[in-house]
């Protein structure tokens, strides 16, 4: 695994009226929740890849439907330097997954459904009251990149 990117398990407990699912514990986790967010990715569709210089991102991924998530780690003083990981993750392994800044990331729907991933990211998009610059460099824009998802 990459330095610095936490993966966390998410068990389903079932009853006869549905399921519950703990998704964060500030005891379990050290991490600053500023805002959060859903999307819902079409099959087929990639989202990334892309990093942040100063945010972290906290993905939940517990379905409908699975991604592909991508990693790669451009950091230059991490032990795990220029290491790629590729992991299934949604509805058939309920995770969370914190990104680290430096670690490039995207994902790409595989189910034949839309899937769902919600974002609890440690920095406010834009910053506050959307007036800084977006912390992202977007490599998915960038026809040369090292970075792909196919």
């Amino acid at each position: 695994m990459i330095k610095d990117v936490i993966i966390k398990k998410i068990n389903k407990y079932e009853d006869e009226r549905g399921w519950l699912a703990e998704v964060f514990r500030e005891d379990e986790i050290d991490f600053h929740i500023e805002m959060s967010y859903v999307s819902s990715t079409k099959p087929g569709v990639i989202r990334g890849p892309h990093e942040h210089k100063y945010q972290s991102d906290f993905f939940v991924f517990i379905g409908p439907g699975d991604f592909e998530l991508h990693l790669w780690d451009r950091r230059e003083n991490s032990e795990t330097y220029k290491e790629y990981v590729k992991i299934k993750v949604g509805e058939s392994n309920l995770c969370s997954v914190i990104v680290p800044p430096g670690v490039v990331h995207g994902y790409k729907c595989i189910s034949n459904n839309n899937a769902w991933c919600v974002n609890m990211p440690n920095k406010l998009y834009k910053g506050k009251n959307k007036q800084e610059e977006i912390d992202e460099i977007r490599w998915e824009q960038d026809k040369n990149s090292p970075y792909k998802i196919l």
